[in-house]
């Protein structure tokens, strides 16, 4: 069984940080990409940052060049959202999410298996 479980979201003031872990489960992990998303209330998922595990690139998309940084550790089958300089507009629920074969995009349609997601709500 395919298994995505979100953690390490929570309340913080602007200009702090946070780290997402993104722990998989029941599929090969090397030959995917996993890409965070976030949803903000009355808003589209948009996609945040992918890495694909078989070369190790990263992308990311959206305003989040410079101040998050996505990681992936294969041994331990868990990929990082390191998010630093937060800002109040980064309020979402942040989802992980794979996609087989390991193409990343902010398409979230490409992506066949989410986590529950963890909210993340930075105050002014």
């Amino acid at each position: 069984e395919v298994q995505l479980v979100e953690s390490g979201g929570g309340l913080v003031q602007a200009g702090g940080s946070l780290r997402l872990s993104c722990a998989a489960s029941g599929f090969t992990f090397d030959d995917v990409a996993i890409g965070w998303f976030r949803q903000a209330p009355g808003k589209e998922r948009q996609g945040v940052a992918c890495i694909s595990n078989s070369d190790g690139r990263t992308y990311y998309f959206n305003s989040v060049k410079g101040r998050f940084t996505i990681s992936s550790d294969n041994v331990k089958n868990t990929v990082y959202l390191q998010m630093n300089s937060l800002k109040p507009e980064d309020t979402a629920v942040y989802y992980c999410a794979a996609a087989s074969p390991g193409f990343c995009s902010d398409y979230a349609p490409l992506f066949g298996s989410w986590g529950q997601g963890t909210q993340v709500t930075v105050s002014s």
